[in-house]
């Protein structure tokens, strides 16, 4: 992933170095657990160092990264380098090294997960009374209040959060089984023994990889993670639209350039940035899929792939995540706007409140339809108020009632107090 959109945490977890640190770590947890090496000959494979220049310039030699990294870091060792790689293959290696890195990152996404859901929740607990319009379709439906509104997008960062825990500990699985899965080399307690000083459970059937369903698990909760972000960012962009003008992200006005050319603009850029990056993030879960499917018991059709996909789809997650809590935590809101864009259409939002009152009155509701439609049509088209027309034709309405805000708000407080028992 570029450097644009790399938070140097989670950037961090997946350099060339990073990765090469997580083999050596699997190489030396098996030698750890080998009966072979002498106490002094452990000692000498975990002084064992390596370079990144080294591997790469062994690999033009071998055509084989991990066949070249077990070159150097064995020559490093010394003579008791001879045990470091015994009885393994190079999927033992990749594939748990894999599984390191992941439960890394996963604490990295994770608690970036909790903190956006956090955030949503703090903003849906301030604005539970701050009414708003609710829009089905874009067109004006009733009213609601925004705090009601976060309090949805906090819910589904929570469902999101533990779809990740879920999809995370799914993918905490090593494999130390040899060629073609069968242990030939070592043996099942052997691996248990390596993947428990890895905090990783062993692979049942590994077939020599990790079933690559793991990791599509993972990838499909990563995309949707992002779709729901992405949710968000559309909601934002479509409230900070001029016409609408509701509620805007942050802007850091004097410093901030919205334009290169028109000096008024605030643009919505984070959120469209959120938005465009989400996409990214599907097309990477569809690789994901794609990879499952191998040969036999394996071949590495995968592995460009995944090298590609699994570390750029957590860093732009988690690059993404961030972006959301600052739009959140910076939200600039607009109640005054949002109580004017109320009357946009005259009460006729309100026809719902009239079509029941006039249905409790004994009217049928087909009759009662046709009398509130055209009226509420007759308000938003002529811009006389609802209310007024309501009063015409005499229905014996309490129109004060009809038109009372509260009935929206009523329940804001149970419906955001909810969150209470999520988060």
């Amino acid at each position: 992933m570029i450097d644009r959109y790399t938070r140097p945490e989670m950037g961090a977890l997946w350099t060339d170095q990073a990765r090469m640190e997580a083999w050596r770590v699997v190489e030396v947890a098996a030698c750890e657990e080998m009966d072979g090496p002498t106490a002094q000959e452990l000692e000498a494979i975990r002084r064992a160092t390596f370079t990144v220049e080294a591997v790469q310039e062994r690999e033009r030699v071998t055509d084989h990264d991990v066949a070249a990294f077990v070159d150097v870091l064995a020559e490093s060792a010394g003579p008791a380098g001879r045990w470091i790689h015994f009885g393994l293959t190079s999927s033992d290696v990749l594939d748990t090294a894999l599984a390191v890195q992941l439960r890394r990152a996963g604490e990295i996404v994770l608690a970036g997960a909790s903190e956006l859901a956090l955030a949503l929740a703090e903003q849906a607990r301030a604005h539970v009374g701050t009414i708003c319009v609710g829009r089905t379709h874009g067109i004006h439906a009733e009213p609601t209040t925004f705090g009601i509104k976060l309090a949805g997008f906090a819910m589904e960062a929570a469902r999101n959060r533990e779809r990740l825990a879920r999809a995370f500990d799914e993918a905490a699985f090593g494999a130390i089984s040899g060629a073609v899965g069968t242990y030939s080399a070592t043996g099942p307690g052997f691996e248990r023994g390596v993947l428990a000083r890895l905090d990783l459970r062993p692979e049942p059937v590994s077939t020599q990889v990790v079933p690559r369903d793991r990791h599509a698990q993972l990838l499909q909760a990563v995309a949707l993670a992002g779709a729901g972000l992405e949710r968000l960012a559309t909601e934002v962009r479509h409230l900070q639209r001029t016409e609408v003008l509701e509620a805007r992200e942050p802007f850091r006005s004097g410093q901030q350039k919205g334009s290169s050319a028109m000096p008024h603009k605030r643009n919505p850029i984070t959120t469209e940035r959120i938005t465009g990056l989400a996409r990214v993030l599907r097309g990477n879960a569809q690789a994901a899929l794609e990879n499952v499917a191998l040969w036999h018991e394996r071949d590495i059709s995968h592995s460009g792939a995944e090298r590609i996909v699994i570390p750029d789809s957590l860093i732009l997650l988690d690059y993404v995540q961030h972006l959301a809590i600052r739009v959140v935590l910076g939200l600039v809101v607009d109640a005054g706007r949002m109580r004017a864009n109320l009357d946009l259409t005259h009460g006729a939002l309100f026809s719902q409140r009239a079509l029941l009152a006039l249905v409790s009155s004994g009217m049928s509701r087909d009759e009662a339809y046709r009398i509130v439609q055209q009226d509420a049509q007759r308000a938003w088209d002529e811009g006389v108020h609802l209310r007024e027309l309501l009063a015409a034709r005499h229905l014996g309405l309490d129109l004060e009632a009809i038109f009372d805000l509260d009935h929206y708000t009523r329940y804001a407080g149970e419906i955001v107090g909810r969150l209470d028992e999520v988060l």
